[in-house]
């Protein structure tokens, strides 16, 4: 075997170009100055575009298993939302259809006795739509602002609800906006009435517990109170016309340090979010104002 052939060179039939140390330093220094070229200067923007536009055919029709399965998903699941709220609806319908049948009988029924009774039907009070436009600046209160004042005729005292129930009550007014005080407000408390025992009471508005919520006061621990009971307006107070609904019993504590129950309500209109409320005329506003004193003196004593 010529000695030529034992050195470690390949043989020249074998020649590939460079060494793969030489490839490994140009490519190199290439991937550095196209990373800094490209962070300074944008350079492989053009190159990035194009190729995003030449794959995304491909990404398209890669993701189409995908976009497939999740549109069944939401259409099962939106089936099965549809078929159950369906269900409510239906169960609701024949509730509301079997109370309607019970209130027109009651109203009948109101209506004789009254008429036997000779009393005063309740007056109706006028209402007028208002919009929020924002909650007031103070974070301790709660208190929104709504687009009706003065001069469309609001006046201090008014009631405000929604389409579920009470929201509060304007505390303040100005020429073109009012203020309204939230039922959830601290500061704010609304004569109640017990729709299941008729029971009164007096409903404070409570944020030491949740952001949303009301406190019953002043019920004996042994009072005849359950979770669940709904509270109405009793219009005791001649401001709220009575059968409003204001809130419902979410928990009841009785403590035996205390002669007082603990209970907790949850509003029933919706007092966070709500865009449009109906401001209702006082009560006061309807009733015949009180007649004036006689002023003639009365005599004492039996002597001329």
């Amino acid at each position: 075997m010529p000695l030529g052939t034992l050195d470690r060179q390949p043989p020249p039939f074998f020649r590939q170009g460079p060494s793969a140390q030489s490839k490994l330093a140009v490519y190199s220094a290439l991937a550095i100055f196209l990373m800094v070229a490209d962070a300074r200067f944008g350079v492989m923007q053009p190159l990035r575009t194009a190729l995003a536009t030449a794959l995304y055919p491909v990404q398209w029709v890669a993701m189409l298993p995908a976009r497939g399965a999740s549109v069944a998903t939401a259409y099962m699941e939106s089936l099965t939302a549809a078929q159950e709220k369906e269900a409510q609806a239906h169960f609701k319908l024949a509730s509301m259809s079997a109370r309607a049948n019970q209130v027109e009988q009651l109203t009948l029924e109101n209506e004789r006795l009254r008429k036997l009774l000779d009393l005063r039907g309740r007056t109706h009070a006028q209402s007028l739509a208002a919009q929020v436009l924002y909650d007031a600046a103070d974070p301790f209160t709660r208190k929104v602002i709504i687009d009706k004042g003065m001069t469309q005729g609001i006046a201090l005292g008014s009631p405000v609800l929604d389409e579920s129930g009470v929201v509060g009550q304007v505390t303040r007014i100005y020429p073109l906006v009012s203020e309204v005080t939230l039922v959830i407000d601290r500061d704010h408390s609304i004569p109640v009435l017990n729709v299941r025992t008729g029971a009164r009471g007096v409903a404070f508005g409570d944020m030491s517990s949740t952001t949303h919520g009301m406190e019953l006061r002043y019920m004996a621990a042994n009072a005849d109170v359950s979770e669940g009971d709904i509270l109405n307006t009793s219009g005791v107070d001649g401001i709220y016309p009575p059968g409003l609904p204001v809130a419902r019993v979410s928990k009841v504590e009785r403590r035996v340090d205390t002669v007082f129950a603990r209970i907790y309500l949850t509003p029933i209109g919706r007092v966070s979010g709500t865009n449009h409320v109906l401001v209702l005329e006082p009560v006061s506003a309807q009733i015949p104002p009180r007649p004036e004193p006689d002023p003639t003196p009365v005599k004492k004593g039996g002597g001329k």
